[in-house]
């Protein structure tokens, strides 16, 4: 059952009309807050929130934050950056604009107004990590000059601001790091390897995998990372992060594509192509702080969670491709 607060907040979700943080809007409407989605639809959609369309707690605002918002609010969930390569490189350099000047622009914000805020990290900040599993004292091995870096580095520079912001000004800041997260709402045609892999299957195309498919991810199911989310910024001011959120179970990306293939029923070929300039060879969280500061661990095993990602897109795939 839903906990619902004593106290009713509005809450800054920016970047909500995306796969995660229309799910995060979701969970925060059922405990009674109040709801300020920002968004500026580059990779979000409003299909996301359509079923919020007659909720008076909730309200959008068509907004790019790499530019100034000024609005009133009680926490800030910063979730706006395009997390997926063929989204991120398409416009590399708004890609690091958005995490580095939203950054600026959000913790300035929430400096106003002293409240806290969480912002959402990522793996890729480890690169291609030469420790594994990764832990957040991990400092990563990154190409600062590569096709990811806008992502990876702007990520990184964000996380860096949030800190300086915290030690600076006192700001209570919630940096999580999020690894591989899959579910109803994924876009269709980002690239990512649980969407593209269905999509796929379910249309009987050839399953492109990159590489020889023995490269490793962990896929964490939405509804257990937005539980990570919000266990994360009810915490005391003494927890800031950074904090690994993710599954531990760790599979190749040929076990992926075989498992959707006997889900889905498909006739779908396994075909092979390069693998891109430093994608990571290996990818799973050490989620011991999690498990400690948060008591957080996830619930929901891959089966699971690709049958209700596999129903999504089943449902909606013909409305999705259409538009």
């Amino acid at each position: 059952m839903a906990r619902i607060y004593e106290s009713r907040k509005r809450i800054l979700v920016t970047g909500g009309a995306g796969f995660l943080g229309s799910h995060l809007i979701d969970r925060l409407l059922e405990q009674g807050h109040e709801i300020l989605c920002v968004d500026n639809l580059f990779t979000g959609t409003k299909r996301n929130i359509d079923h919020l369309h007659d909720e008076p707690r909730f309200e959008f605002m068509r907004h790019d934050v790499t530019m100034p918002l000024y609005v009133e609010v009680d926490e800030i969930y910063n979730l706006a950056c395009p997390a997926s390569p063929v989204h991120y490189q398409h416009d590399p350099v708004q890609t690091t604009k958005t995490s580095v000047h939203g950054a600026i622009n959000m913790l300035g914000l929430a400096k106003r107004l002293k409240c806290r805020i969480f912002q959402a990290s990522t793996s890729e900040v480890y690169g291609d990590p030469h420790v594994h599993p990764q832990t957040e004292d991990y400092w990563g091995n990154v190409n600062p000059i590569g096709e990811r870096s806008c992502y990876d580095e702007g990520k990184r520079c964000a996380e860096t601001l949030f800190f300086d912001y915290h030690r600076q000004h006192a700001l209570p800041i919630k940096v999580a790091r999020i690894f591989n997260t899959y579910g109803p709402r994924m876009h269709h045609a980002d690239g990512r390897v649980v969407s593209n892999f269905i999509v796929q299957a379910l249309q009987g195309e050839d399953i492109t995998i990159y590489g020889d498919g023995s490269q490793t991810r962990s896929f964490c199911y939405v509804d257990d990372l937005v539980e990570g989310f919000m266990r994360l910024m009810e915490t005391d001011e003494t927890v800031t992060g950074p904090v690994n959120l993710g599954n531990p179970g760790e599979f190749t990306i040929k076990e992926l594509a075989e498992k959707v293939i006997a889900m889905t029923g498909s006739r779908s070929k396994l075909t092979f192509l390069d693998l891109p300039s430093d994608d990571p060879k290996q990818r799973r969280p050490d989620i011991a702080k999690a498990k400690e500061l948060l008591d957080w661990q996830p619930t929901i095993q891959l089966e699971e969670g690709l049958a209700k990602t596999i129903a999504y897109f089943e449902k909606r795939l013909p409305e999705l491709i259409g538009r």
